[in-house]
């Protein structure tokens, strides 16, 4: 940080990123220069003989030119090391190593392909075996650095990088102005027409990544529209900012430890009534645990874990493969081809499965926990429209709708849509936002529902069963959470006594007064310090905020920075800007203030000219049950050695506490972060949980 400038054009590199690199190639340029030099000293070379003699000048020659690629690479080495990361001035120097490697690289391109030619006319007739062998391994070997400089430098290639250094150009000339004739520009003219190029330009790159990364999808009319508004999102979001990806790094791991220490201090403070934090979360006397020895608690959190089968089961064969490593052998009797010699018969209507029916089957194995009858599946998938299924489930007396979460690349556009739209309601409501990509799939889903007239064929499926008194269930997890939740939200007037049960929900869904609407009838399950349910665009602009504040203060450079947190599985030296905050409330009290400046403002950290994006905060959906882990400390276990020994050695202890809408709003930087949404945890940690709690319960019985 800021982007390289070379060649009249920015990169999306920072001068100090080429520590890595430019090591790499140090090192094989070394082996190669050592391997040449001993050939060239411990082999004869006959130079009467034609080959043998252009084979020796050519080792010459390329010996010289590995030279000077060493002597580069360490300068390059050297200056990028220098300075930390804000300090860009420290590396100035770095353009001019860079030309001159560019200027090897040409040397060494031309002196492969004469060594190419070489090897294409005298390899298979020269009399000179080892040295010819050693020979076509260095050109390989060099021929792969090539293409691999080559493919770095298209990756790191920044299609606005031109418009970018001449809008940066013409901003230094007018402040120059500005100083030198004491005047000052009119706010209306801070975003120029040069600004707005380099916009568009980058609107431009976003839509073409976004059109490469998706390319297997397509090009219709949604999803060419898709692509803009997130191009334009993604501009918006990182408008003007110069940070390279390397930054984001870096900063994510001094945030990481920024928070820790902002934890500790919170907790040595006893600030707000906080005695520790479980995953995350501060736990006071105002924190509310589920009480699950209350036997209405305990079967409605039997009912959760219940549904989370259904959540679990409609991302169909994939996650059933995951989970089922050893056991997927028990599809095969599920499968269509195996089905039909059977003779099985299933009245469910399945659209667009595949061939064998795998993700039906799948299903069907997943739900094997009481008495279910699938009455429609549907695996049809595209922006906005998202797999669901509709079942009876006769154990709860329920019409259960289960939406699919996010598994396909259309479904990852369906989540990158994630600007706030009013919920299509009647009368209608202007403060009622949700997620734009989630309400164009609960709207796809709830017209589905009519034109196919579903849950009227499951209400009247089985009379002799009372089906039509079933009432109506929700669920889903993750893209599939958000949706049911909005899809419950637009059906509960023709439904009254419906419920949703949203697990691992986004972030970024509905507006404060959805929310509070919706805490009546929408259950939220939220694991650990699960990303997803702290994730929407005003949650990434606080990010956004937080990382150029945790940047600012690194005093580090930026490869020590990275360094920590991988060598020795982060047992590395401690950044220094965390040793001079570690125990130090003062310091602490002062990034808290810093960083509360830094999320409101929407001025851009290096020109307040510049306005930064501010989005409507959205939150996840109804009341939320947050299971959280404890981790007992060697000075508790031996208070609780009774009931502990009944679980595995360090295996953390699983809670469930309610949890505000609110208490997701800021990303919480942990290796566990993305673990943490996947289904299958979560459902594993539910059970461990209420399998903790009856473990504690026997003991205590046990005790009297």
């Amino acid at each position: 940080m800021p982007g390289l400038v070379v060649f009249r054009r920015r990169w999306s590199v920072g001068s100090d990123d080429l520590v890595v690199p430019g090591a790499f190639l140090l090192t094989i340029h070394l082996i190669c220069f050592v391997i040449v030099g001993f050939s060239l000293g411990f082999f004869e070379y006959n130079t009467q003989i034609l080959s043998i003699k252009l084979l020796f000048y050519h080792l010459i020659g390329y010996l010289l030119i590995l030279f000077f690629s060493i002597c580069v690479e360490i300068g390059i080495c050297v200056i990028s090391m220098r300075g930390s990361i804000l300090d860009a001035e420290a590396r100035t120097s770095i353009n001019i190593w860079i030309y001159l490697k560019s200027l090897v690289i040409l040397f060494d391109i031309a002196w492969l392909v004469v060594g190419s030619i070489w090897l294409g006319h005298y390899y298979a007739t020269s009399p000179i075996d080892d040295p010819k062998k050693v020979y076509i391994a260095i050109i390989i070997c060099n021929w792969v650095l090539v293409v691999i400089t080559l493919i770095t430098i298209w990756c790191t290639f920044d299609a606005a990088g031109r418009s970018w250094v001449k809008m940066k150009k013409y901003q230094r000339s007018m402040r120059e102005t500005e100083s030198r004739f004491n005047y000052k520009r009119s706010n209306s003219m801070n975003r120029n027409w040069r600004q707005r190029k380099v916009m568009r330009a980058y609107q431009d790159s976003w839509d073409h990544r976004c059109r490469l990364l998706f390319c297997c999808m397509g090009s219709s009319e949604r999803n060419r529209n898709s692509f803009t508004d997130i191009a334009r999102l993604l501009s918006d979001f990182f408008r003007e900012l110069d940070v390279v990806p390397s930054d984001v790094v870096a900063g994510l791991v001094l945030l990481r430890k920024f928070q820790r220490l902002e934890r500790e201090a919170i907790v040595r403070q006893r600030k707000n009534g906080t005695y520790e934090f479980l995953s995350g979360v501060p736990i006071t006397e105002r924190t509310q645990f589920l009480a699950l020895n209350d036997a209405k608690n305990y079967d409605f959190f039997q009912t959760v874990i219940h549904y989370m089968y259904f959540a679990q089961g409609a991302y169909g064969w994939p996650m059933y493969v995951i989970i089922n490593r050893t056991k997927m052998w028990h599809l095969l009797p599920e499968l269509k081809c195996f089905g039909c010699c059977c003779g099985s018969g299933d009245e469910a209507e399945v659209i667009q499965d595949n061939c064998c029916l795998c993700n039906y089957a799948a299903l069907k194995k997943t739900l094997q926990l009481g008495d279910i009858d699938i009455v429609y599946a549907t695996y049809h998938v595209d922006v906005g429209e998202t797999p669901f299924f509709v079942a009876i489930d006769y154990t709860q007396r329920a019409i259960v709708i289960s939406i699919r979460g996010t598994l396909s690349m259309k479904d990852i556009l369906t989540d990158l849509n994630a600007e706030g739209e009013v919920l299509p309601l009647h009368p209608p409501r202007d403060d009622w936002l949700g997620h734009k990509g989630m309400v164009q799939a609960a709207i796809y889903i709830r017209n589905k529902l009519q034109e196919e007239n579903l849950i009227e064929k499951a209400l009247q499926r089985n009379p002799d069963r009372h089906t039509h008194t079933f009432d109506l269930v929700l669920v889903g997890h993750s893209l599939g959470a958000g949706t049911a939740a909005i899809l419950a939200i637009l059906l509960k007037p023709d439904h009254p006594t419906l419920q949703c049960f949203s697990y691992s929900p986004p972030g970024g869904l509905l507006s404060m007064p959805a929310v509070e609407y919706s805490k009546s009838f929408i259950t939220s399950v939220v694991l650990g310090k699960d990303v997803v349910p702290r994730i929407g665009l005003n949650q990434m602009e606080a990010l956004r905020a937080d990382l150029i504040n945790a940047i600012q203060r690194s005093v580090d450079p930026k490869w020590k920075t990275i360094s920590c947190s991988v060598i020795c599985c982060g047992c590395g030296p401690e950044p220094t800007s965390v040793v001079n905050m570690s125990g130090q409330d003062t310091h602490i009290n002062q990034y808290q203030e810093e960083r509360g400046t830094a999320r409101s403002t929407s001025a851009h950290p290096t020109d307040s000219s510049i306005a930064l994006t501010l989005h409507q905060p959205l939150y996840p959906p109804g009341r939320i049950i947050h299971i959280v882990r404890h981790h007992p400390k060697p000075d508790e276990q031996k208070y609780d050695s009774g009931w502990r020994n009944v679980l595995k050695n360090r295996e953390p202890v699983y809670q469930a506490i309610w949890a505000d809408s609110t208490d997701f709003d800021e990303v919480l930087i942990s290796p566990v972060m993305l673990q943490d949404h996947m289904p299958d945890k979560v459902l594993a940690a539910l059970k461990k949980n209420q399998l903790f709690l009856l473990i504690l319960f026997d003991f205590k019985l046990s005790q009297r």
